[in-house]
């Protein structure tokens, strides 16, 4: 029972400040209980009207709204008939006479950004803005007239005081609240349409209305731009001079490249117009044409930016222009302090038409790199068809028949330092020639756009000076993750030999084998002793603050475990997050489901801020983005839990539905749910579980996860052979082997009914299988 409170504490965020007895005969009946609320002074005092004991204490309560002087900027004013106008004066320029350009890119794209930045300041003149004391972007031009027209009737009623100005100021009032209703739900729909399928943004926009808090750019100037600049760069500096600055690049089974990829192909103008009609609209704040225009106007520009990107491939240069990023310094979290530069993350920012070119080249390496099977089977960072939940169900899959068959295991999480920022140019296209087959111009165009790059940092208007970048991959790039992919190509052999079992994520390596005696750790020591020498030699740094030891077995011979672990024993923890998911030593998963329901509730609060400004439309895009994408983050790791740990879930979906639908607390929810046509959190983790295994069978799915299942084999012909039955692995344990992907989902999968197996469709799949779960969910609808 007291577990049970404790986790619904937890659940809704609530401080509990009671650690005292309240009562005369020693019992703590009365508890204090505070959300947002800093809690001072508090003291138990002698019982003297009751055998309560009186409880008092003070409450800090803080005004947050408060005066932000922000500084102005240079801004342009582009409208609807700017895209319009850029076009027509842009087929005037030297660029529509193919025949006159000049072949080097960087005069190209230098003539280039020259003539667009001369349309620009004609069509929308570049023009000082000073910043509004309050944001009010909902506010448009119809509902400003409104509020005018009810200061303007107030001011006169409060001036004559008759019976008929005041009536004229109540219909005012009445008709500008009515608009200024209208006028926030048409904004907040907006913003839900435009960022439907991208919760991160939409949450950070809709968070930023709602919870405005002080910009860092309040206090930016250009030496607040130079302290980062140099943070930034010292930090990178010291992990390398850690390092032998002559790394060798002898790596365990590299028998040289058999395939070659030379040259680079034109890119076709259809080509470039669908990668640009897909990419997000960011831009760099040194591009010279907003991506907005160069979007609209792809029919006008669009031939200029194909002779730019060809230039650069035929020639295999990478223009300096492009090899320059911006640096905008992101607070990690709100809540750190804003003057401690640790505690800021930089974010990169690259010209747009550099992103496009690296879209064209990594549609024509990425069919290379698959067509020749040059990747690490076990490594999905950055790779189509997987994800961290594909990576997690393999790991926990195996992690879960190891205990089950009566044998202890032994987990490693290891994280690099700024992985990606330290790694070594030479030995990065060193790689690429002898483990890939990259060569000739294709090389060179490599080399280019490694090497020579600089960045700079930009807080507001103001811009710190010009360092350059000597190692890494360019972060915020597309290319950037493919090719640290590659760098890292070799450690999945070095982890090989020595036997273990292990998955890699990125710059997230985990590591894992089962456990009977002492002497079963060596190769897991001699193994990490490997990978840190071949770490040493290329130039990444393992981060031992981060790294983490998990034992996963029973209590008696855990304790035994941990002492035989030698320099491992201080790394030791009972629970660790991995990808997102808190993983425990008994792999109940009770911390995940809490942190999850913990969310989902700090979520619903958000969102009944501005629940009366949206409609039941848009309210549940928004419960769906911020509540439905948290229930189901992995939660095909779920399946074979204890129905009490769902049943924390659950209460979060039923209050997401309440809210959504206006039931009241006490009213039976089944009913709600089955209306809004949701399926309940168990059947959910269902859903998702039996979709993996659809993938799996229809080569939608990662190779890992396709060998974990296998079509039963009868030993001879039954009337079972054509319903598409799935081998069930035996196991023993309930909660450790029935739990198991390989166990839970050829099981589950056996119960479905043959038409939802033989959907030809991935949709028809879906659409099948969540009417059939409705049916069992709900019968009587």
């Amino acid at each position: 029972m007291v577990s049970e409170f404790c986790h619904v504490l937890d659940s809704f965020s609530l401080l509990q400040h009671i650690d005292k007895a309240t009562h005369v005969l020693g019992h703590s009946l009365d508890l204090i209980l505070s959300y947002g609320i800093f809690i001072d002074k508090l003291n138990i005092e002698d019982a003297s009207f009751s055998d309560h004991m009186p409880i008092v204490f003070d409450i800090t309560l803080s005004n947050p709204m408060c005066t932000v002087k922000t500084p102005g900027r240079f801004s342009r004013y582009i409208n609807s008939h700017t895209a319009i106008q850029f076009s027509e004066m842009f087929k005037k320029t030297a660029f529509s006479t193919a025949d006159r350009l000049p072949s080097n890119p960087d005069e190209l794209i230098s003539l280039f950004h020259s003539s667009c930045s001369d349309i620009l300041n004609s069509v929308a003149p570049l023009k000082y803005r000073r910043p509004k004391l309050t944001s009010q972007q909902w506010l448009d031009e119809p509902t400003r007239s409104f509020r005018q027209a009810c200061r303007k009737a107030e001011r006169r009623w409060k001036k004559d005081h008759l019976t008929v100005s005041f009536d004229i100021f109540k219909n005012a009032l009445l008709t500008y609240q009515a608009a200024a209703k209208k006028a926030r739900t048409k904004h907040f729909s907006d913003i839900i349409n435009k960022n439907s399928h991208r919760p991160q943004i939409l949450f950070g926009t809709i968070n930023s209305i709602i919870n405005p808090h002080v910009s860092p750019d309040a206090d930016a100037s250009t030496d607040i731009c130079e302290k980062f600049l140099k943070f930034f760069t010292e930090k990178i500096e010291n992990i390398r001079s850690q390092f032998n600055p002559s790394p060798s690049d002898i790596t365990p089974g590299c028998s040289g490249a058999t395939v070659i990829f030379n040259t680079f192909k034109q890119a076709s103008l259809e080509e470039l117009r669908e990668i640009v009609s897909h990419m997000k609209p960011t831009s760099s704040p040194h591009d010279v044409v907003p991506s907005h225009i160069i979007k609209d106007t792809f029919d006008t520009v669009g031939p200029s930016i194909q002779n730019i990107i060809n230039s650069c491939l035929v020639s295999g240069t990478v223009p300096s222009c492009f090899k320059h990023a911006v640096v905008q310094p992101l607070l990690k979290k709100h809540n750190l302090d804003a003057k401690c530069l640790k505690n800021y993350r930089p974010i990169s920012k690259l010209p747009f038409i550099f992103k496009v070119m690296e879209k064209v080249v990594l549609s024509q390496l990425q069919p290379f790199l698959d067509l020749n099977e040059i990747s690490e089977p076990l490594q999905s960072g950055f790779k189509t068809l997987h994800s961290t939940e594909t990576a997690l169900l393999k790991v926990t899959n195996d992690l879960l028949l190891t205990l089950d068959s009566g044998e202890n295991a032994i987990l490693v999480l290891l994280d690099l330092s700024a992985a990606f920022d330290t790694v070594d140019h030479n030995t990065l296209l060193t790689r690429l020639e002898q483990w890939v087959g990259i060569k000739g111009t294709a090389l060179d165009w490599f080399s280019s756009y490694l090497k020579h790059r600089t960045f700079s940092v930009s807080i507001s208007q103001f811009f710190s000076s010009t360092a350059p970048v000597s190692y890494g991959v360019p972060q915020g790039s597309i290319l950037g993750p493919v090719l640290f992919g590659l760098y890292m190509l070799p450690l999945g052999n070095i982890i090989r030999k020595h036997n273990i079992s292990f998955h890699l994520y990125a710059d997230d390596s985990q590591l894992y084998l089962p456990l009977k005696s002492k002497d079963s750790l060596q190769p897991l020591l001699d193994c990490l002793d490997d990978i840190k020498g071949w770490m040493a030699t290329n130039f990444l740094q393992l981060n031992s603050n981060k790294t983490e030891v998990m034992i996963f077995g029973p209590p008696k011979s855990k304790h035994t475990l941990v002492s035989n672990l030698d320099n491992l024993e201080p790394f030791v923890k009972s629970h660790a997050r991995n990808l997102g998911v808190i993983l425990d030593s008994e792999l109940c998963l009770d911390k995940q489901i809490c942190a999850a329901v913990k969310n989902c509730f700090y979520q619903l609060r958000v969102i009944a801020k501005i629940k009366p400004f949206l409609s039941p439309k848009d309210l549940e895009k928004i419960i769906h983005a911020f509540i439905t994408s948290r229930l189901d983050y992995c939660n095909s790791l779920y399946i074979g839990l204890p129905q009490s740990l769902l049943n924390r879930l659950q209460m979060a979906q039923n209050a997401a539905a309440r809210l959504l639908t206006g039931t009241k607390k006490h009213d039976h929810i089944t009913p709600v749910l089955a209306s809004l046509h949701w399926l309940p959190v168990n059947f959910r983790i269902q859903f998702k579980v039996l979709l993996i295994v659809f993938k799996a069978l229809n080569g939608q799915a990662p190779s890992y996860i396709s060998d974990l299942i296998h079509p039963h084999q009868a030993p001879r012909s039954l009337r079972s052979s054509g319903n598409a039955l799935l081998h069930v692995p035996r196991s023993r344990l309930k909660r450790k082997g029935d739990r198991a992907f390989a166990v839970a989902a050829p099981r589950l999968w056996n119960q479905l009914p043959l038409d939802i197996k033989k959907a030809p469709s991935i949709l028809v799949f879906k659409s099948r299988l969540k009417t059939h779960l409705f049916t069992l969910s709900f019968p009587a609808s």
